[in-house]
């Protein structure tokens, strides 16, 4: 265990390793081969202490607790600042069970943490629905009970305590209780279900229909809430389970304790890595700070990859298949889901920093080398070949850049090809972006259709010299799969990504731009039918006599004589005798 200081004597990194020379020697070599992160925490070490310990867990767990107490400015450190909730068993005579989130070393029992307040709850209500506790705060033991010093309270007088403040309940069965809720909470639901089966067989066995049916209540009630409450293993298994996802300088770690087939521990931390750690040292992290939590880890742990420490008794699992896939599949699913919600808490925290979050996403999910900070989407109108148009949007650090929208007429293609459309519209933008601002590139274009779009884009940047310098890519709306130049096989984005709703809201604008430029032509190209084919009629009169009517249908019902006050009485009768014909 390794500790580094800088000039004023505070650590700034805790490290831990087999062969510590070979370690440290890692950090002091040419500074070309460190990234800047590292080549800085390098030029900030002034001192370097170390300690020796018995094995790799006594290092993990130290490395943990100096991390804890020193928070070294270059560690991975703690991103989770929530205080769980914890359900307590108090140590009285006649215990307690509530909800806490402190933990007090009084000979109480603590079980958890929850990370879902309101399945602690649950927890707490089936108890209180199916076991007759206390919820009193007073101070029960013999002495107040053989002074009376208590009077029933309401939940006596309906049933849901026995009446232990005034001896109405044995210790003993009252214990009995307590023990079952003790077992529920460590996992035990299945040896308890099975005890009361066997109890019930042997009621019903000696014609005991009515204590038969007693326990079947009880066992459809246990089934009834764990069926609901947790997600149970196809088989019974006692294992840990740890997820990670990763972002750049950011972890999003889940984890989840299995008893008896049944989760009765789940957990999401973040991590913030302030130098770059490799994802084996994340993972021995979370699983130091896991144990520091719960206690020992299972004999076996399912993990996504190993991590670069060794436990002894504790064997690491990597599944390839069967119920352990399973679960390792849905903390990974946790693990995602508490990254979401991380992200759009940021969003409104910092929202600067949520948008570069998704766009590094992005980035990684499109192989691109190059941060999409300036985007561009185009996009085909056109209803049966009539008034074609195309549009192109702009998106600069994943917001709408407005002032750098484009609409386009199409010239070149005659009908309804979308495209040569496409290839018309993305060479005139290029074309013209080179000669007048070539330093102003977009990093990605998103072309809004399959292949065939995609594919004629593409030679159009072609021709233009540019295939080198962006990335083009379709985004096909029926499974929403994003299509690359020369790949056969579509990308399919996670649908609950920010990444792929970020495509979606820019090819949706291009799409809702392109459509009110083709409507305002349609419009446009109406009125013209009515109006501009008759003689006389020119655009400066017919503007005067929409601007004066309103609409065209209002000019063919106007009298003759108030249309002549606008354009005069022989183009007056000529409109008259056009409308009315129409």
């Amino acid at each position: 265990m390794y500790r580094y200081y800088d000039a004023a004597g505070t650590v700034i990194y805790v490290g831990k390793a087999k062969d510590l020379s070979k370690r440290v020697a890692q950090y002091f070599v040419p500074p070309e081969r460190l990234n800047t992160k590292t080549r800085i925490l390098v030029s900030k070490i002034a001192d370097v202490q170390y300690s020796v310990v018995d094995s790799e867990a006594d290092a993990l767990l130290l490395e943990n607790n100096l991390i804890k107490q020193y928070k070294p400015k270059y560690n991975i450190l703690l991103k989770d600042s929530k205080t769980y909730p914890w359900i307590c068993v108090t140590g009285d005579e006649f215990p307690q069970v509530y909800l806490t989130r402190r933990i007090v070393r009084n000979g109480s029992r603590y079980f958890g943490p929850y990370s879902s307040v309101m399945h602690a709850k649950a927890l707490l209500e089936f108890f209180r629905d199916n076991y007759p506790l206390r919820s009193c705060k007073y101070r029960i033991d013999a002495d107040a009970i053989l002074r009376k010093k208590y009077r029933p309270c309401l939940d006596f007088h309906i049933g849901r305590c026995r009446g232990c403040c005034v001896g109405l309940i044995s210790r003993e069965e009252y214990d009995a209780y307590i023990d079952e809720i003790v077992r529920l909470l460590g996992g035990g639901v299945g040896d308890i279900v099975r005890g009361y089966k066997d109890r019930m067989q042997e009621a019903a066995d000696a014609l005991d229909f009515e204590t038969a049916q007693a326990y079947k209540e009880r066992i459809d009630r246990l089934q009834s809430h764990y069926a609901h409450s947790v997600v149970t293993a196809a088989r019974d298994n006692d294992v840990d389970v740890f997820s990670l996802v990763f972002d750049p300088g950011q972890a999003y770690g889940n984890f989840l304790r299995i008893r008896g087939g049944c989760i009765i521990q789940s957990l999401n931390l973040g991590f913030k890595m302030n130098i770059e750690e490799d994802q084996a040292a994340v993972l021995s992290t979370f699983i130091a700070e896991i144990e520091s939590k719960f206690g020992a880890l299972s004999r076996e742990v399912v993990v996504p990859f190993l991590p670069d420490v060794e436990i002894e008794g504790v064997s690491w699992r990597i599944p390839v298949r069967g119920d352990k896939l399973s679960l390792l599949t849905l903390s990974n699913k946790n693990a995602l889901e508490y990254r979401f919600n991380q992200l759009k808490q940021r969003e409104h925290a910092d929202p600067d920093e949520y948008r570069a979050a998704v766009l590094e996403e992005l980035r990684k999910a499109l192989g691109m080398k190059e941060l999409p900070v300036h985007m561009e989407c185009f996009d085909n109108s056109n209803i049966q070949g009539t008034n074609p148009v195309a549009s192109c949007v702009v998106f600069r650090n994943g917001e709408p850049s407005k002032k750098d929208y484009r609409k386009f007429k199409i010239k070149t293609v005659v009908g309804a090809n979308d495209y040569a459309s496409m290839k018309e519209v993305v060479n005139r933008r290029y074309a013209r972006m080179l000669a007048e601002n070539p330093e102003d590139l977009p990093q990605l274009v998103v072309i809004d259709g399959g292949k065939g779009q995609l594919e004629f884009a593409w030679q159009a940047l072609a021709e233009l010299g540019l295939t080198g310098r962006l990335t083009v890519i379709g985004l096909a709306k029926r499974l929403e799969e994003v299509i690359r130049v020369g790949d056969p096989y579509p990308l399919f984005l996670d649908r609950n990504s920010q990444s792929l709703k970020l495509l979606q809201r820019i090819r949706d604008e291009a799409h809702r731009f392109g459509i009110t430029f083709h409507r305002k032509l349609r419009s446009k190209a109406q009125i013209s039918s009515a109006l501009r084919e008759i003689p006389g009629v020119g655009e400066r009169t017919e503007q005067r006599l929409l601007m004066h009517f309103g609409s065209v249908a209002r000019i063919a019902a106007a009298p003759v004589e108030e249309i002549a006050g606008l354009v005069g009485p022989a183009l007056a009768n000529r409109i008259k005798t056009s409308l009315s014909h129409e």
